[in-house]
This record gives structure tokens, C-alpha cells and sequence, in this order.
């Protein structure tokens, strides 16, 4: 799969956070990691930003937040989990369609290689 130049360098942040703490950890400390990479590789992002719902017209704020989102392009969901699951990847598609962005990453770092814990999707 091919990645466009902003997804390889979130990737490379991701790698270097594994890298540097290994498996095994919440995904909490993943993002606040991966989040003071992304500042080092110069990136603008957002953390946990609101994402609210607009269901029929109206508004509503349903508690949700978006773990990571990168140069108002590209959103990044950590996990932490022995496996991705169906259910994740359909949360990412979820917020790619309520935010209108056509790129997301879903990160998981309980991996031995953090790669075969990556999947990126676009809208």
C-alpha cells in the first residue's frame, strides 16, 4: 500500500515511540508519546478533540473525541488492544465521515512490530 508523504511521517513517529517503549502500555501514554513526537517532527495536531454528532440538523455533543488529528488532514486512533477488531476499523470510518476528512490511521501499539498493527484508510 502506498502512503502520501504526511502518513509516512506520522508512521515514523509511531515507529519511534514503539521503538523507544515497546508494547504492553495504555493507549494513553501511546498518545501523549506520539503527540510529543509529532511536535519534535514540527506537525500541527490536535488531541482529543470533541467530534460531536449532527443528527438531523441539530448538534449534539455525544462525548466523542478523535485521539489524534494531524495537520487538519489526517486522523490517527490509537489502541492498545491484542487485536484490531472490525469495531475499530469501523470507528475510524465513523469519524472520517462525521469530520469530513478523507484520511485516517488506526495505530494499534500492542504489537511485537508495530507495523502489522497499522492499517490506513481513505474516504
Amino acid at each position: 500500500m502506498q502512503f502520501d508523504d504526511l502518513s509516512r511521517k506520522v508512521i515514523g513517529c509511531a515507529i519511534e515511540v514503539h521503538k523507544t517503549l515497546g508494547a504492553g502500555l495504555l493507549e494513553s501514554t501511546y498518545e501523549k508519546c506520539l503527540a510529543y513526537e509529532l511536535g519534535l517532527a514540527g506537525l500541527f495536531y490536535t488531541a482529543q478533540e470533541l467530534l460531536p454528532v449532527n443528527y438531523k440538523g441539530v448538534v449534539l455533543d455525544c462525548g466523542y473525541r478523535l485521539d489524534l488529528v494531524v495537520e487538519n488532514k489526517l486522523i490517527v486512533e490509537l489502541k492498545s488492544v491484542e487485536k484490531l477488531q472490525k469495531i475499530h476499523e469501523a470507528q475510524i470510518l465513523t469519524y472520517m465521515k462525521l469530520t469530513g476528512l478523507s484520511t485516517g490511521l488506526l495505530i494499534n501499539f500492542n504489537e511485537i512490530v508495530l507495523k502489522n498493527g497499522i492499517k490506513r484508510f481513505v474516504l
